[in-house]
């Protein structure tokens, strides 16, 4: 898979629009953890990321993910 990053790797400790991103690359370092996407204060999606598993997520740029510090974000530009 080949990423572009656009901005610095963060954590999802607390609600954030990984820098207003509509593609993210997220990274669970630890064991499966629930990530919620919402908008304002209504979850829109919730999805379980395995331990050590990579995935791309496509939101709208003012959503915010939520998953905890184990999970590593990073706002891409496109994937292949």
């Amino acid at each position: 898979m080949n990423i572009k990053p656009l901005s610095t790797e963060t954590t999802l400790t607390a609600a954030t629009t990984v820098d207003s991103a509509t593609l993210v690359r997220l990274l669970n370092t630890s064991s499966a953890t629930l990530v919620t996407l919402k908008d304002g204060s209504t979850t829109v999606a919730t999805f379980t990321i395995a331990a050590n598993e990579v995935v791309l997520v496509e939101k709208d740029a003012a959503h915010t993910l939520e998953g905890g510090a184990a999970i590593k974000a990073v706002k891409v530009g496109f994937s292949n």
